[in-house]
């Protein structure tokens, strides 16, 4: 344990980590997937890649991929370009400090726990890069198989099982797509440690509060559901 953490800090940090890693497994799981707005995907890309065998000039399908890249595209380099903003915070701690020391809430912070609390929302941020970057590449990949299929009028007996794959390659990159975008939102929660270890409880718990309703009590999921 750091002695330049209170007590307080370190449950707080604890119960970010346990409701970020906890949410991911809890809700990815295959007994709750299914019931998510984002595993309920799954089976509309299986159905897109069946339809996909259908179609002779496949530009619909490129052209549906290439949008899903471009907004992972966006996310990876606004994560960039966040972590070099907490990095040139890093060279203005002594700055930082005295603006934080202004707002109600905030007491005494040493230049350790500033530089400890931007060294989290770092992790944060190069975390969700990591999985905005594989997820791209695994449209790509997505991608290279339906180019691989051949044209609906010359389709094999294995052209099943390459959109089944295709679909399942799709279905995985919009994974780390998912787990790419609850970063960000506990990266909201993260910046409240800036403010007081009990704000950072409760916008950790408050993260995960809109997380459950968006993934399984949402309007756009009972659509998808087909309520």
């Amino acid at each position: 344990m750091m002695p330049f953490l209170t007590p307080l800090d370190i449950a707080a940090v604890i119960w970010f980590f346990t409701l970020w890693i906890g949410y991911n497994l809890i809700a990815d799981s295959d007994r709750l997937r299914n019931k998510s707005v984002v595993g309920m995907m799954h089976e509309h890309r299986r159905r897109w890649m069946k339809e996909m065998l259908q179609r002779d000039m496949r530009m619909l399908d490129t052209m549906i991929l290439n949008h899903l890249q471009g907004g992972i595209g966006l996310f990876a380099s606004t994560s960039i370009l966040a972590v070099g903003g907490l990095v040139a915070a890093l060279g203005a701690t002594d700055k930082a400090i005295a603006v934080l020391s202004t707002l109600p809430l905030v007491g005494e912070t040493t230049r350790l726990e500033w530089e400890v609390k931007v060294l989290l929302l770092m992790l944060v941020f190069v975390y969700a890069f990591f999985k905005f970057v594989w997820s791209y590449r695994l449209y790509g990949f997505c991608a290279i198989l339906i180019g691989a299929v051949p044209s609906s009028t010359n389709l094999g007996p294995d052209a099943e099982t390459r959109a089944e794959q295709a679909a399942k390659i799709a279905d995985l990159a919009g994974r780390h797509q998912n787990r790419g975008l609850r970063a960000f939102y506990f990266a909201v929660a993260a910046l409240a440690w800036l403010i007081h270890p009990a704000v950072f409880i409760i916008a950790s718990t408050w993260v995960v509060s809109v997380l459950y309703r968006r993934d399984f009590r949402s309007r756009s999921q009972r659509v998808v559901r087909g309520d």
